[in-house]
């Protein structure tokens, strides 16, 4: 990932902030040919370690050993009218902010029903956890969800290194920064406000 001095974010409890708010990720690793394989898949990330699962019908899995888990973060297009300067020099043009996690590591492949009852279980509790009425693995019955589970194969990337990128105009003067903060946080779409307050977070 391209990521200049003014981008990189190395706190951890930062970078696990991003990474437990990430809702689809994306998995990739090297592929025959040398052509990329890609799965857009669930991801969660704990003590050092990122676990999912995908289906076994998606032969990215058949020997896979190493690979880069992507987690999104907030994003948002930053107009140039944003910027105070626009009105003075008008040497701006558009861009994009945005954060994102790399996760690098070897990948294990489990295929043990018990650790993958254990991996579904986990990644359903958070995302059901904010529900009113969480469901649960167990909600569904033990015969039904042992035949589910064999459709699947579960992924075990074991941390080695963590990038972390935060582009949230830093590379700008404080007037224009604040200036897309602001207009960022002015717009309807809880996306760009939710980049704003972050632009704000990373300015402290």
């Amino acid at each position: 990932m391209y990521n200049p001095p003014a981008f990189r974010e190395d706190d951890p409890e930062i970078l696990a902030a991003i990474m437990a708010a990430a809702r689809l990720c994306t998995l990739v690793s090297n592929g025959p040919e040398e052509v990329p394989l890609i799965t857009h898949l669930p991801l969660q990330f704990s003590d050092g370690v990122v676990i999912g699962h995908m289906a076994r019908a998606n032969p990215h899995w058949h020997g896979l050993r190493r690979g880069v888990a992507i987690f999104p973060g907030v994003e948002a297009y930053v107009s140039p009218s944003f910027y105070p300067s626009k009105a003075e020099t008008h040497q701006v043009v558009p861009t994009w902010n945005y954060e994102a996690v790399h996760a690098h590591g070897p990948i294990e492949v489990v295929e043990d029903a018990a650790r993958l009852h254990e991996i579904v279980s986990g990644l359903t509790r958070a995302h059901e956890e904010k529900r009113a009425e969480p469901w649960a693995v167990t909600d569904a019955p033990e015969r039904y969800i042992a035949g589910q589970l064999k459709g699947i194969v579960g992924i075990v990337l074991r941390v080695e290194r963590l990038i972390g990128k935060r582009k949230l105009s830093q590379n700008r003067n404080a007037v224009d920064a604040a200036g897309a903060a602001a207009g960022l946080a002015a717009s309807p779409d809880a996306r760009d406000q939710a980049v704003a307050a972050a632009m704000v977070l990373a300015r402290r």
